[in-house]
């Protein structure tokens, strides 16, 4: 066998060992890549966020193996040509440890999609041509150096690939897009067609706060008396629902319920092309995502959408708040109902506790009584936005009232559980001022020391400062403060101690698990602990 050929397979063997031990390293900002919706530009901005240690772990762990190589390498010079090798040690030592070491690093765990999958083959292949490349490099230095010691360390340069890992994973990512999108536009094409020829009625919900809740309680009031599919958890995106209809017979329901989300001007209408909705909800909007819609102008536009792609003659049911009471859904001569304090439909004479939710719905001349379990008085026009559009679907109140005592608490919005005498309240999926307000006057209805737990409110562009600051302000008098992270703390910090707020009741932990540990020491039996906006890793 020829010297070349062996050359070559022997640095092809080397830099195959070195992409396969590097690859799990890169799982974290797989899945913050994840987390992003496959967006390389929002995982570049997540790995350059203030507070984020993943560059400065990736550079420990290279400059952890550099050193150790060229510790071992001048050690071991006495071995002649296995000293190079003898120097590649490190490599598998210090990446499987940070392996071990990182695998709970995500809040929000890697799920292993099809194209998650993909991404992770592409970016080995990457790692692979990357230290193909450095040990080739090393092997021309050594060349030319005619050096001993030169020769021995040749292959410290893979030493550097941890620093690659965010620049080659969005590479990988590029390079699969291709492959995804073509797919996804024949499994959506399926899907719109499939939802097109289905005989029930489609109802699209959207909105800045309460999109989900809504949905769900709609769900349950409608299924008092039809049957009603109801796409899971937030699936809320065009592959979301597309895969919720999947395995389903449409032809089997009266009505299918469509939540749909937005971060930027079109998705809506590309939703309501894929779901062609007869029928609509617009819960309310509040400066949520200004982040990408550029301001609460565009964030209006966008929501807007629903109404030009609901069909003709359906009804559009509007939550009613200074961004929402002149907006006319003329679009499609749609019926327009309006929910709130001044609209066709409305909520009275709401009692808020600690169990639950009392108050008087007004269904245009008709009222009812009605009782949930849900907290706050924002479920009780969320309700009412569900109610008001079953009523004009043919639903009786009394079967509405029905509906509405079954109304079960939506998972990590206000969700209480209680654990040893301590009141949990999770509304870790609650991102939004609206909802963040809410929250904290429910917080106060319970008894005992209120704590809360929070990292602030993101996506809301030039409003950040502004709005976290405020809320901050709504949590002085509380018991306990703890904010998370680095990112957001500042504003709310500022608006807290600006409210009157006690410094020596506030806390700033880096991690959530700093955060859990902490209460583990402080707490005691009759404590409220509100979770607010646990944020997912790529915003956290």
């Amino acid at each position: 066998m020829s010297e070349l050929l062996v050359f070559i397979i022997e640095s092809c063997i080397i830099a195959a060992f070195a992409a396969l031990l590097y690859a799990p390293c890169a799982l974290t900002p797989l899945g913050a890549l994840q987390q992003a919706g496959y967006n390389g530009r929002q995982l570049g901005a997540w790995a350059r966020r203030k507070g984020n240690m993943i560059r400065s772990r990736y550079a420990l762990l290279a400059m952890l193996i550099a050193l150790a190589s060229l510790v071992l390498g001048l050690c071991f010079t006495f071995a002649g040509r296995w000293a190079a090798y003898i120097a590649l040690l490190p490599l598998p030592l210090f990446a499987l440890l940070y392996g071990f070491a990182d695998r709970r690093a995500l809040k929000v765990p890697l799920v292993g999609t099809k194209r998650a999958n993909r991404i992770y083959a592409l970016l080995i292949a990457w790692l692979f041509i990357v230290s193909l490349a450095l040990v080739f490099l090393g092997d021309v230095i050594a060349f030319y150096a005619q050096n001993r010691f030169v020769t021995e360390l040749r292959f410290l340069l893979l030493a550097a690939v941890p620093l690659l890992f965010v620049p080659l994973l969005r590479l990988a990512n590029v390079c699969e897009k291709p492959f995804s999108s073509r797919k996804n536009k024949r499994y959506l094409a399926a899907a719109a067609e499939k939802l097109r020829a289905a005989p029930c009625k489609k109802i699209g919900i959207t909105g800045s706060c309460g999109k989900t809740s809504v949905k769900n309680f709609l769900g349950t009031i409608l299924s008092e008396k039809y049957r009603v599919l109801v796409t899971p958890e937030s699936y809320n995106t065009p592959l979301g629902i597309a895969r919720a209809i999947e395995h389903e017979d449409l032809s089997q329901y009266d009505y299918f319920i469509a939540e749909m989300g937005a971060r930027h001007a079109g998705d809506i209408a590309e939703l309501c092309a894929l779901v062609h909705p007869d029928h609509c909800i617009l819960t309310g909007i509040c400066p949520q995502h200004v982040e990408t819609f550029s301001s609460v102008e565009g964030v209006i536009a966008a929501k807007s959408e629903i109404f030009a792609g609901t069909n003709e003659g359906g009804f559009a049911v509007i939550g009613l708040d200074e961004y929402t009471e002149k907006l006319e859904p003329s679009a499609q001569n749609l019926v327009k109902v309006t929910v709130g304090e001044h609209g066709e439909c409305c909520v009275q004479d709401v009692v808020c506790t600690c169990e639950g939710i009392r108050f008087t719905l007004a269904l245009g001349i008709l009222q009812v009584e009605l009782q949930s379990k849900l907290l706050g008085a924002h479920n009780a026009l969320n309700i009412a936005l569900a109610a008001a559009l079953a009523f004009k679907l043919g639903m009786s109140k009394e079967e509405i009232a029905a509906g509405v005592a079954k109304i079960d608490y939506v998972p990590h919005r206000l969700q209480p559980v209680c654990k040893k005498g301590v009141v949990i309240l999770d509304d870790a999926y609650n991102a939004n001022v609206r909802g963040a307000q809410a929250a904290v006057e429910v917080l106060r209805l319970f008894p005992g020391r209120k704590i809360i737990v929070t990292p602030g409110l993101v996506e809301l562009g030039i409003l950040q400062q502004r709005e976290n600051e405020a809320l901050g302000g709504r949590l002085a008098g509380l018991d306990m403060v703890i904010l998370v992270g680095e990112t957001l703390v500042g504003a709310i910090k500022s608006g807290y101690l600006d409210a009157g707020g006690e410094a020596e009741k506030l806390t700033v932990v880096p991690t959530l698990q700093a955060a859990q540990d902490l209460l583990e020491k402080e707490l005691r039996e009759g404590d409220t602990v509100l979770f607010l906006n646990d944020l997912p890793d790529i915003y956290g």
